[in-house]
């Protein structure tokens, strides 16, 4: 009777062993998707081609945001037209300090001409343009220029400020960024996106996830 009561104990203690691990590896998962890693869905097309409407991505919490990046963010509060829950993806050009123009077909990040590669000939020399829907399209700005006559927020600044970013969209002619209402706080940044190995091309998962510097 002893030794059936003792292997019951030993059995049963195993088995809450079991469970405790079990219970430790299930937190430590929940504990690095909430705070390192989650899911997001593109909605739209101002992206394009990089990323395309309804594709999936890794978004990546805790990375580096680095010129190139693309990133998710809460837009609210940024863009003045965005509600609660609104969420863009685009594309850093600018970090704190730098100065942003645009000028004859060509974009310039601290007076020296921007790598576009990633985006298409049209998409540089038409699509960068500031060309609001309803109209009124300049084809040379800056931040300067754009900061004092076009933005609700951040009036005259000159450089991207402290703790913030200046972000496009790949498809520009459409998207709707830094060029019609400012920065990005960094506070607002959900994470840094990532393609999945099975996602899009080569050439698009390449100028999604390795372009950042």
């Amino acid at each position: 009777m002893e030794k059936s009561t003792k292997n019951t104990k030993n059995k049963f203690l195993r088995e809450c062993l079991s469970w405790l691990i079990y219970l430790v590896v299930l937190g430590g998962v929940y504990l690095t998707v909430v705070h390192f890693i989650t899911m997001a869905t593109v909605d739209g097309h101002s992206m394009d081609p990089n990323l395309y409407n309804k594709e999936k991505m890794l978004v990546l919490k805790q990375a580096d945001i680095k010129r190139n990046s693309v990133i998710i963010f809460d837009a609210h509060g940024e863009d003045p037209e965005a509600t609660a829950n609104d969420y863009y993806v685009k594309r850093v050009i600018g970090l704190p300090g730098d100065t942003i123009s645009y000028k004859d077909g060509k974009l310039y990040v601290n007076n020296k001409v921007a790598d576009q590669s990633f985006i298409s000939k049209k998409q540089l020399s038409e699509g960068t343009r500031y060309n609001p829907l309803n109209g009124g399209m300049i084809k040379n700005w800056s931040i300067s220029s754009l900061s004092s006559t076009k933005w609700v927020y951040n009036q005259d600044a000159k450089v991207v400020p402290k703790g913030e970013y200046f972000v496009l969209g790949d498809n520009r002619s459409i998207s709707n960024d830094s060029r019609y209402w400012g920065f990005v706080k960094k506070s607002k940044v959900l994470g840094v996106a990532k393609l999945f190995p099975w996602s899009g091309t080569a050439k698009h998962r390449h100028n999604v996830n390795d372009l950042a510097k």
